[in-house]
């Protein structure tokens, strides 16, 4: 234990099988995910930024859904990718924390962040008189450091719970380093962690819970008042989209990594690993693409300003 303290552990991550004869091929295709995922989302960011007329509390909520894909992006990506390129699939105990706490604190961040929207278009529709007073300024900022904060303390905790302990196993079957997968090379038992674990489980679909009951409020809103429903399938479509395309993401991930479903059988290996990943993939990619495309005020400050950029460009 002592050298284990005194020396920075080395772990192994898992080696896809593919990587041998498509390692290249593996390079190229998560750096051209890693520069979709940057360039739509800072697209995005600097349209709301640039554009008064979207310094509302729904796009600044927005904007930092797509400033947290970009940082939970940037934890995965270029470990990967330095790996892909190296043919070294190593990390150092002390990173492996490190990458641990920066997926775990965007993928609660993101559902924190989920949550304070679904409460912004429940107060837009529901109660509009009120919007004003109620999202204030002061009140958006925040929103937006205890969707930031909570979050934080949270996975520091569990990372720490983790990482102080000894290990027995230096191997992470995952293609990188997440809770889950550190606590099971200890050598001790796991039951706080375990219960941590479920802590965190209960807190997740404690926001889902207040997200599905706002929706419901909403939906029954939108059946006295056609121009509420106008507002409901503008703005809260993405929303609910995002939702769904983030909760699924993270139930495949669940399934591989703590319960093995997708484990054993007959599924090819490199679909195992995009499971394993989708969190990382999906909703970075897919949020700011829904929200660009069918939030009209968007989609149109994005044209103009791509128009104008480029007429500047061409004189």
């Amino acid at each position: 234990m002592m050298d284990n303290m005194t020396y920075p552990v080395i772990l192994t991550l898992m080696v896809p099988k593919e990587t041998k004869s498509y390692r290249h091929v593996y390079f190229i295709c998560f750096l051209a995910l890693y520069v979709l995922i940057l360039s739509i989302n800072i697209c995005l960011v600097m349209v709301i930024l640039m554009e008064k007329a979207l310094h509302e509390p729904m796009y600044i909520f927005l904007c930092h859904v797509c400033i947290n894909g970009i940082y939970g992006a940037t934890g995965f990506y270029p470990k990967i990718l330095s790996d892909l390129i190296l043919d070294s699939y190593v990390i150092s105990f002390h990173m492996c924390a490190l990458q641990t706490y920066v997926i775990y604190s965007f993928l609660l961040s993101e559902i924190t962040i989920l949550t304070v929207m679904s409460y912004d278009r429940y107060v837009a529709i529901c109660k509009p008189l009120d919007y004003h007073s109620k999202l204030t300024k002061n009140t958006c900022v925040k929103l937006i450091l205890f969707s930031w904060i909570v979050p934080s303390c949270i996975c520091i905790t569990a990372v720490l719970l983790s990482n102080l302990r000894p290990i027995c196993k230096y191997h992470i079957d995952k293609l990188y380093c997440d809770n889950w997968s550190v606590v099971k090379l200890a050598c001790v038992s796991s039951f706080v962690n375990n219960v941590f674990g479920y802590v965190i489980t209960v807190m997740f679909f404690s926001f889902i819970v207040l997200i599905i009951v706002s929706y419901f409020k909403l939906i029954s809103a939108c059946k006295a008042s056609l121009e509420n429903r106008r507002k409901f399938w503008q703005t809260c479509l993405p929303h609910i989209l995002s939702l769904i395309n983030f909760t699924f993401a993270i139930l495949f991930d669940v399934m591989y990594s703590r319960y093995g479903v997708f484990g054993t059988g007959s599924l090819p290996q490199g679909f195992k690993n995009f499971l394993s990943v989708s969190f990382l993939i999906i909703p970075p990619l897919v949020n700011p693409i829904i929200y660009g495309i069918i939030l009209t005020p968007i989609r149109t400050k994005a044209k103009n300003l791509f128009q104008s950029l480029r007429s500047n460009h061409t004189d």
